[in-house]
């Protein structure tokens, strides 16, 4: 069970999910708990680590009161036993004496890099652990808790995004948490924390709690991994754009990573990886609401007749690129040097289109990443005689419809884009893989949520 975002908001919505773990054991389900920073931590603890890389050590003073105020509030209201608490409390100290410090030599240093802002970042988690496993000692549980480095998952040193290496990993947790299991031992694992081979921290990207819960869910071959958060489930779209959003009972694995990867907030994008090589189901839950079943990702894909479009999503913060020139048509190697150049720079593309004249070519990247990008691609390529000019829009957004059942079904792609052709809308670009899962194209910022409204309309998803 992964609990994030809302569910480990406060003290008294700690005191809930402990209450939630307790019952499910009291009927005799063997439990794995990760959890998520406590919210907003993760969000502070990155504007702390750039005032400290800036110097700012009035900032730092005042952050650090406030993170230990934080958590000792969440502890007092989510546990009720003194020991328990005082020990609880022991550990928040000590824990922020070391992040403390931690700043403080970033300050010194006057640099962040990527491994020492890993490192600041794993005390959302290592902070929040603790608290919950108070709560669960409290009502009567034999409860541990672990950070992800300690039960053994390891990571490439890719500081920020870091990538699981599954074959040691397995092994480790596999040999670390069954024995806790077998003993009754309801073992707390921090989510989004692992480390390298060498035992230096890292984190495994934003929403790496989900991916911390499936990757020690493969491990241990559980029946399923529950992800807890404060919605229902997967939903056709956003609720807070489309009020009348529906909760989708079930998906596949395939459309649900693609969902995700178009920024459905209840998943990291690679969380369902591990657990799809090993065909254990994921269930997207509400804490708050126990008794919805929520949405169930599984392996099979089951399409109703007319059923072709299952969800939109809206991907905002990105930008569009566009290299042309007419030295790119017909000179292989053009697309591999452009996105070679990105590569190294650590750029990441989420969406790719090209004209078959060759003539140019369009990406999506994030927004933050776009100066870097277009500075780079014009140095290095430039001047060159196989580009002419690298242009850029930075308002714009993604809009992604997902759906298995729009594969082999003629004229899914025409009734989307009249849809939007009738508000008057432009689109800039488009793009569709073979799979036919996904259609995704490129609007103004502005005209987003009027498409993804269109559109869900169209398909009259509010009908579930």
């Amino acid at each position: 069970m992964k609990f994030g975002g809302t569910s480990v908001a406060s003290g008294e919505n700690i005191r809930h999910i402990a209450n939630l773990i307790a019952n499910y054991v009291g009927q005799g389900y063997a439990i794995v708990a990760v959890i998520s920073a406590l919210k907003g931590v993760t969000d502070r603890l990155v504007e702390a680590s750039e005032q400290a890389k800036n110097g700012n050590r009035d900032y730092i003073r005042e952050f650090i009161q406030e993170i230990v105020e934080k958590h000792l509030t969440a502890t007092r209201k989510a546990v009720e036993n003194k020991v328990i608490r005082k020990a609880v409390e022991q550990e928040i100290r000590a824990t922020v004496d070391e992040l403390e410090k931690v700043l403080t030599g970033i300050i010194y240093l006057g640099e962040l890099t990527p491994k020492s802002k890993d490192y600041v970042l794993s005390f959302g988690e290592r902070l929040s652990t603790p608290i919950v496993w108070g709560a669960l000692r409290d009502l009567g549980l034999n409860a541990q808790h672990y950070t992800g480095k300690d039960v053994g998952i390891v990571t490439d040193s890719n500081f920020g995004e870091a990538s699981p290496l599954m074959n040691v990993t397995k092994h480790q947790v596999k040999e670390k948490i069954e024995p806790l299991l077998g003993k009754g031992i309801v073992p707390v694992v921090t989510g989004y924390i692992a480390a390298t081979q060498d035992g230096v921290t890292t984190t495994l990207g934003r929403g790496g709690s989900d991916y911390t819960a499936t990757i020690v869910g493969a491990a241990l071959d559980v029946d399923e991994v529950w992800v807890w958060t404060d919605v229902d489930g997967l939903m056709t779209s956003d609720p807070k754009i489309v009020p009348s959003a529906k909760m989708m009972p079930e998906l596949s694995f395939q459309e649900a990573t693609e969902m995700t990867i178009f920024g459905a907030k209840a998943m990291h994008p690679r969380a369902l990886e591990p657990v799809m090589e090993e065909n254990i189901p994921v269930r997207i839950r509400n804490a708050f609401n126990p008794e919805n079943p929520g949405t169930l990702i599984v392996k099979e894909q089951k399409i109703k007749p007319g059923d072709a479009v299952k969800a939109i999503t809206l991907v905002k913060d990105v930008a569009l690129v566009n290299v042309s020139g007419a030295g790119m048509v017909g000179a292989p190697g053009t697309a591999a040097k452009v996105f070679d150049v990105l590569g190294k720079e650590n750029i990441n593309i989420l969406m790719i289109s090209q004209s078959v004249s060759e003539a140019n070519i369009s990406f999506i990247i994030q927004r933050s990443l776009l100066e870097r990008a277009v500075s780079t691609l014009e140095i290095a390529l430039l001047g060159r005689g196989l580009i002419r000019e690298v242009t850029a829009e930075n308002d714009v957004c993604v809009v992604a419809v997902v759906g298995a059942g729009m594969k082999g079904t003629p004229g899914v792609a025409s009734r989307i884009f009249t849809a939007i052709a009738r508000k008057g809308i432009n689109i800039r670009m488009i793009a569709q893989g073979s799979s036919e899962l996904n259609i995704s194209f490129v609007v103004k910022e502005i005209d987003g949520e009027e498409t993804v409204r269109a559109v869900h309309e169209e398909f009259k998803l509010n009908k579930i």
